[in-house]
């Protein structure tokens, strides 16, 4: 249930980005996907990220790291492992964080599984008074983390309530914004951004952009082609 996003095509011949990996020719009749973060720039945005988070919060006590299903949910974990090594006092708690229910585009879209909000047993069941951080993988149209917001309500009160996204593409459709982010990915609404976990999907991590065979309706998640993806067209 990502948002997806990804900078404009570079001019065909442009040779890519330092640290980036070259974009790959699709097969005739698909789309083309352009790499935009591999592996190594996204272990070093994470890595910063999670400094990051330690220096605003001045150390790690009463952190909670919350992941939005799918790939969210193991970029907390990895950003929890990043802050154990960095920060003595981080007790490595991490969850995930069901936002299923309370989207706004049900009533367009109602078949949909529903999730788990799992919450580290030390807490038993409540977020009073934490330092929760949503950990999402792209920030598109700010909805999904409204509902976040709205599916914390109904856990307890935290302290504060921060949000860790490895891209944000922009076109935000609600005033939402990110406090850590790994990539700004200045996009079309005509593009899509693909995040691929390697313990998701498989494979190698990898940021990758595509133009879309139509543009998404706001409010609503385009239809992922293959599952192994994320895709952010509308969140």
């Amino acid at each position: 249930m990502p948002e997806s996003s990804e900078t404009p095509s570079s001019a065909s011949g442009a040779a890519p980005e330092p640290g980036t990996s070259p974009g790959t020719s699709a097969a005739p009749g698909t789309a083309a996907e352009r790499t935009v973060l591999g592996e190594a720039d996204i272990a070093r945005a994470l890595t910063r990220i999670a400094h990051e988070i330690v220096e605003r919060n001045k150390g790690a006590a009463d952190l909670l790291l919350l992941g939005i299903p799918t790939r969210g949910v193991q970029l907390a974990r990895r950003l929890a492992e990043r802050l154990a090594q960095i920060e003595p006092t981080f007790s490595g708690e991490h969850g995930t964080l069901d936002v299923t229910m309370y989207r706004d585009d049900l009533r367009r879209q109602p078949t949909r599984a529903v999730g788990q909000t799992v919450l580290p047993g030390s807490l038993d069941g409540t977020i009073d008074d934490k330092v929760v951080v949503l950990v999402d993988d792209v920030l598109f149209s700010g909805r999904t983390i409204r509902a976040a917001l709205d599916a914390l309500n109904d856990l307890g009160r935290p302290r504060v309530v921060q949000l860790a996204a490895l891209v944000d593409r922009g076109h935000r459709e609600l005033p939402i914004r990110a406090d850590y982010v790994g990539k700004n990915l200045p996009t079309s609404r005509s593009e899509r951004v693909r995040v691929r976990l390697a313990d998701v999907d498989g494979g190698a991590d990898a940021v990758v952009i595509s133009e879309a065979t139509s543009t998404p309706t706001t409010g609503t998640s385009p239809a992922s082609p293959a599952p192994a993806s994320t895709e952010r067209g509308a969140r």
